[in-house]
């Protein structure tokens, strides 16, 4: 199926910004580089030499015939031959001729010694750079992509995709160099000996050409399939890892297995394909490579017995045309390589050429400390309808403000929103916070000063203490054990054997429910910012616990502006104000007293929890 202009010219535009990117992770390297190939160059010029030595002691030194010929290369060879004494000195000493072939090894082996010491520092060095680049970029993407993206795939982008990319730079780049030198160095020493017989050992080299890149044409889509059904699977298998909890609760194990082993099949079903394919080119390009070297052999015997070559020639000949055979073999798997580190490089690119989060050129650290208003604020996920509708709020200074709602409500966007966590279009409304527009704040300031416990509390696989002083350095154990005794969790660690230092398990496993919120919120409140915000984050904590953070937060940060989301009533009617969402718009807006007896959506879940009506069907 032949391509468009336009995806020609997408093409063309991809391969550019895979370059630029592999570009940017070479820097600090391209000097390493620069010397591996130059040791490559002198790999190949030393395996050049042993060939020359071995013709002239078989037909010169062993045969006594003349050392005849023009050329660069012989004209070198009558020069050293004639340094060491003449044709008949070294007939009657040979070991000269063993001593120079040993000595030409001793430097075969100090040029590959040194290719492979630099070669590797620069593969670390590129491998390293390649990693803090991924992981520093990522680190400044917006929440949005993250949101759209599987971890799985990331970390497999992050890991497998960068390897093969580094292995093609390393591996197969430097192979390029040495390749082409090779395959100009065996000419210019095969061409002197015998013109016809050169010939006839280059005519299969542009029919492997030709065949190596129509393969690679087709093998690139197939390990791009490859690429991409990898990352699926690893994504498959992280989200099982996390939530082992889950699908054991809930005896889904069968389930999840025959879901992995269905990807785990089709992935291997398309490497099969693959290997297939892989296995004719290979095939073929053997049977290629296998009739020049009889062409060659049978060829050269004929011209050797009809006098137009000697027998050392013949021998040097055959060297030659092995180290010519050998690049142009290679030649396959370099286009092979090249098609899987294309399909990586481009994965890895769309990580490094996605937008980064960044702030206007004037973005400002303004005071946070002021009043939050919310003026006509619309917005809608990417794809999906309009969340929240036009709204309208405006939240004092030092003020708790309750936010009750039903799920899908717009409870979190809102809050979302409020800490850029996903950016207002612009036409859908400001968000201020003391009259500065959130968008002309600098985000890290921004962030920095609003203190958010989620829905969903996430803790490292670190000790306790290490989870809740993440927020800053040189926190001190007193000010954690502050933080926690306001989140009422410090009785509770006290209590465990090896108290703040007690490991908490992969996403907080070794905790409780209530537990893992009550660190959430003893990890938030060391920032002491002046915007709190509970997102839900009591819910699995009992009654009694419930209101004593509550206490505790009146105590501590009275000044503080605090939003509380919360279905429990209980938690949130001592709020100097509380709204209520449906369906992304405030239905209701007043004070606990107001609105229990305002016969709406309130009141209906305050008789509920507090046994005012029966429920429903009982």
């Amino acid at each position: 199926m032949k391509k468009t202009k336009e995806e020609k010219q997408q093409n063309r535009v991809q391969k550019r910004q895979n370059l630029r990117v592999l570009g940017h992770f070479m820097r600090g390297s391209w000097i390493l580089f620069a010397l591996t190939v130059i040791s490559a160059a002198l790999m190949a010029l030393v395996e050049m030499v042993n060939p020359q030595i071995i013709r002239v002691t078989v037909d010169n030194v062993i045969g006594g015939t003349e050392m005849s010929g023009s050329g660069a290369m012989n004209e070198i060879s009558r020069s050293v031959v004639s340094w060491l004494g003449g044709t008949d000195h070294i007939a009657k000493n040979l070991w000269i001729a063993a001593l120079a072939i040993i000595i030409v090894a001793i430097a075969q082996a100090g040029t590959i010694y040194m290719f492979r010491v630099i070669n590797a520092k620069a593969s670390e060095r590129l491998i390293k750079t390649m990693r803090d680049d991924l992981y520093s970029h990522i680190s400044r993407l917006p929440f949005s992509w993250h949101a759209k993206n599987q971890t799985g795939d990331i970390i497999q982008r992050c890991t497998s995709d960068i390897d093969t990319a580094r292995r093609f730079v390393t591996e197969q780049l430097t192979a390029i160099f040495r390749i082409v030198l090779m395959l100009i160095m065996s000419l210019v020493f095969m061409f002197p000996m015998n013109t016809k017989l050169t010939l006839i050992a280059v005519a299969p080299l542009p029919i492997l050409t030709i065949y190596s890149l129509v393969f690679h044409k087709k093998i690139g889509s197939g390990f791009e399939k490859c690429d991409e059904n990898e990352g699926k699977l690893s994504a498959i298998a992280q989200e099982n890892l996390t939530g082992v909890r889950v699908v054991r609760a809930f005896g889904r194990e069968k389930y999840e297995r025959d879901k992995f082993d269905s990807q785990n099949k089709y992935y291997t079903s398309l490497w099969v394909k693959l290997s297939k394919t892989m296995s004719r080119f290979w095939s073929v390009s053997d049977v290629i490579a296998g009739l020049q070297i009889m062409l060659v052999v049978v060829f050269g015997a004929v011209f050797c017995i009809g006098g137009e070559l000697k027998s050392g020639e013949y021998i040097a000949f055959i060297t030659y045309n092995t180290m010519l055979v050998w690049p142009m073999r290679r030649l396959g798997a370099v286009i092979s390589d090249m098609s899987k580190a294309g399909v990586s490089i481009n994965r890895v690119s769309y990580i490094m050429n996605s937008e980064e989060e960044h702030d206007r050129t004037d973005a400002k650290e303004p005071d946070m400390t002021g009043d939050i208003a919310f003026e006509n604020v619309s917005f809608a996920y990417e794809n999906c309808p309009e969340i929240i509708h036009n709204v309208n709020l405006k939240i004092k200074a030092g003020t708790t403000l309750g936010i009750l709602g039903g799920t899908g409500s717009g409870k979190s966007t809102l809050m979302l929103l409020l800490d850029r966590m996903y950016d207002l279009e612009e036409g859908n409304g400001k968000i201020t916070v003391g009259g500065v527009d959130i968008r002309d704040i600098k985000a890290e300031h921004l962030r920095k000063n609003i203190g958010m416990v989620l829905q969903e509390p996430f803790l490292f696989s670190r000790s306790i203490r290490e989870n809740i002083g993440i927020t800053r350095d040189g926190i001190t154990l007193t000010e954690i054990r502050e933080a926690a005794r306001a989140a009422c969790l410090d009785e509770t660690v006290e209590g465990f054997s090896k108290k703040y230092d007690t490991f908490v398990g992969e996403r907080g496993v070794t905790l409780s429910g209530g537990q893992k919120q009550r660190a959430a919120i003893a990890r938030m409140l060391t920032q002491n910012t002046p915007i709190m915000i509970f997102d839900d984050s009591l819910s699995a904590v009992d009654t009694e616990t419930d209101a004593k953070i509550r206490r505790a937060l009146e105590e501590r940060f009275g000044t503080a502006t605090i939003i509380i989301i919360s279905h429990r009533i209980t938690t949130l009617q001592k709020a100097d104000k509380i709204i209520v969402l449906d369906h992304g718009n405030i239905v209701e807006e007043g004070t606990h007293e107001t609105l229990k007896d305002a016969g709406g959506i309130y009141e209906k879940i305050y008789d509920i929890q507090t046994g005012g009506i029966e429920e429903v069907g009982a």
